[in-house]
């Protein structure tokens, strides 16, 4: 087992590390050349700039059995897809039987904002709580997919 986190702009990426690193599992954090990582624990991945390329060189990766960390319902998608565990940094499990909604809802957000003139107000800023919710359900999925 691996943990690949696309880890452009993830707010939970230490306390993944950190976690991962109690339980002797690799984390491997992928970025694109516009972002600098640096990490004690994980292998550093700089992917090539591009729409998707890291998105791309992730799924690449990550095998059956394997956890993605990502925002991206897409990317969770194709990881659920090749058999990977996928989580979003809120601590939220994908699976099969909510990543068809989730896309769902993600286009019909993406057409209501080419329709609309007024600019939507993005995430609200990460809280203590959030953290202890996605180190929570990561855990989870550890001990689960260590059990199996």
């Amino acid at each position: 087992m691996t943990v690949y986190i696309d880890a452009d702009a993830c707010p939970a990426t230490r306390i993944a590390e950190r976690v991962a690193k109690e339980y002797g599992i690799p984390v491997v954090l992928l970025c694109d050349t516009n972002h600098v990582l640096n990490s004690d624990y994980s292998t550093v991945k700089v992917i090539g700039a591009g729409a998707d390329a890291v998105d791309i060189a992730l799924i690449n990766l990550c095998r059956r059995g394997d956890i993605v960390i990502t925002q991206d319902y897409g990317v969770a998608a194709m990881a659920l897809g090749k058999g990977a565990k996928a989580i979003h940094q809120s601590g939220k499990i994908y699976s099969d039987d909510n990543i068809s909604g989730l896309l769902e809802r993600r286009h019909i957000a993406r057409v209501q904002r080419r329709k609309s003139k007024n600019h939507l107000k993005g995430p609200s800023k990460r809280t203590a709580e959030d953290d202890r919710n996605f180190e929570q359900s990561f855990r989870r999925m550890i001990e689960a997919e260590l059990q199996s």
